[in-house]
Formats: structure tokens, sequence, C-alpha cells
């Protein structure tokens, strides 16, 4: 018998003026969504119909999404596992009740509710060779092909209560190269290299070494950050002003934690090297913060 096994997408909508969003819709306004929403994924991906699609009906921000691990589509993967009836071709909806999502891990997080783009995440689930041949048309053609159904966007912006200008498909991989446009586009390319490292390659050495003193390594899925004083940081003789390095510190220190990438800070020794420092901390070493903590 094949292996069972998952690909990840989304819904993604983009969010126009006005309106009194909702972040969780019910059961019933769920399955239609999701009957859509299967529906559209059928015409887009051929094979689709015959997997388990699993939709959660709750909004969320790309950084909720692109976490190491990917827990929000594991957790519908492991819905589908669990719900009876007979494997392929079923539409699961996971609604909410009273605002909360039946599972912890799909509910969003109000700290993330004012982006532009939000998103409806879906997991497919079926055999081995049928999921390959899925996802292999995801990743080739979704993003130029993946416009909702009008139908679905009308029924996405009721339920949820939006205003929206477009509503498309995306596959993960997608979703990391919008991210990575924007973050780039504010000046961020150095932090979402270590958030894609931790996402995609934990495996491999990540290194960010500023001009400004600022110092990172992403190793294992996780992050170590130097953190200087005033006078450990005027010691290196860094470019820029010691408020500018400890606001860049900040602010990458929080973008890792919105992604759920742990970050250890290495206070930097007078006259110390930021590299060696981290290298000599290893992975494991110090505190970890995550994003529940901020």
């Amino acid at each position: 018998m094949s292996s069972r096994m998952h690909c990840f997408g989304a819904l993604a909508l983009e969010v126009g003026p006005g309106g009194g969003p909702r972040w969780v819709i019910g059961r019933e306004a769920a399955e239609r969504l999701a009957a859509g929403m299967a529906r559209d994924l059928a015409c887009l991906l051929p094979g689709a119909e015959a997997l388990d699609g699993v939709f959660a009906a709750a909004l969320f921000d790309p950084a909720e999404l692109l976490r190491p691990g990917w827990p929000v589509h594991a957790a519908l993967a492991a819905l589908a596992e669990g719900t009876p009836g007979r494997a392929g071709g079923r539409v699961i909806a996971v609604g909410g009740c009273e605002g909360r999502m039946p599972v912890p891990a799909l509910q969003p997080d109000p700290a993330f509710a004012q982006g532009a783009l939000r998103l409806l995440p879906f997991t497919l689930v079926g055999p081995a060779e049928q999921v390959d041949a899925v996802a292999q048309c995801m990743e080739r053609d979704l993003l130029e092909t993946g416009m909702a159904s009008a139908e679905t966007a009308l029924e996405a912006g009721e339920a949820f209560g939006l205003a929206l200008e477009h509503v498309r498909y995306l596959s993960l991989h997608d979703l990391c190269a919008l991210t990575c446009a924007q973050y780039e586009h504010f000046g961020l390319a150095d932090a979402w290299r270590l958030v894609e490292a931790a996402l995609l390659a934990p495996a491999t050495l990540e290194w960010l070494e500023r001009p400004d003193g600022l110092t990172a390594v992403q190793e294992r899925g996780r992050v170590r950050v130097i953190e200087a004083d005033e006078t450990a940081w005027q010691a290196l003789g860094a470019e820029g002003s010691f408020r500018a390095y400890r606001a860049a510190l900040e602010q990458l220190v929080a973008i890792l934690a919105a992604h759920g990438v742990p970050v250890q800070r290495v206070g930097l020794v007078e006259g110390g090297r930021p590299r060696e420092q981290l290298e000599r901390a290893g992975p494991s070493s110090l505190p970890v913060e995550r994003a529940a903590e901020r």
C-alpha cells in the first residue's frame, strides 16, 4: 500500500479598505467555503479531486504560516489522518465556535491581525505518488493560474466580512517568494535570509554579518545573535550609531520571533569578535526567545 503524503497551500486574500472582519468562521460557513475551494483546486490542479483536502476557516498572517515545521499545515494534515471515513476525495472543513478553532495550532494570533494579506491554509493528503504529481503542478503553475473563482471569492468576502481586491491560490513556496520580495522592498533581506534558512535549510549555516555590528547565524532551525552593550559595540569600530545598531537588533529579533524561529542572544564581551563568540556559543547553550514570550 502506498504511504500517505501531503502538500501545503493557501488561499490568499488581498484585503481592501472597509469592513469589520471576522478571523474565524463557524462550521456551516466553513463547509460552504471549503466546498468552493475544493472545486477550484480540482480545476487548477489535475488529480487534486482524488486527494483529501483539509481547509482551515481562519485568517492568518504570512508569518504565522511560514514557521519551521509548518505547524499550521501540519495540524491540518493530522486532522485528515484522524477524521473517520474512507480516505480519498474528502473535503474536510475546520471551522470554529464563538471565534475559537478546535485545535490551538489553528487559532490565529490577534497580534498579527492588521496585515493587508490574509491567508486561508489548506492541506492536500493522499498516496505519495498522487500527492507528488499534484505538488509538482502546484509549484509549476499555481502562481500564474491560481485565481479563485468568482463564487469562492464572494463566499470568502461575505464569510469573513471583508472587502477583497484579489483572491488567489498559492503554494507555500510561492508565499515564501512573495514574502521575500516584501522584505527586500523594506530593506530587510538579511532578516529574510535567516528565516528562509530556518524554514527550508536548517542544516545549513546561514550567517548575517553587517558593518554596523549586527551579527547572527542560523543553525538547526534557530538563530544566535550578538547583543553588544555600547562599550563593546564601540570597541568593534562598527559603522553608524549604537542607537541604530540596537534598533536593527530588536527589529531582527522581532521578525524572527514572528516567524517562530527560536532566538538566542549572545552577549558580546568587550574586545571580542562577534563571529567567534557565536561559533563558541553553540546552537543550544543559551536561553531561547520564542514568539509566545514576546
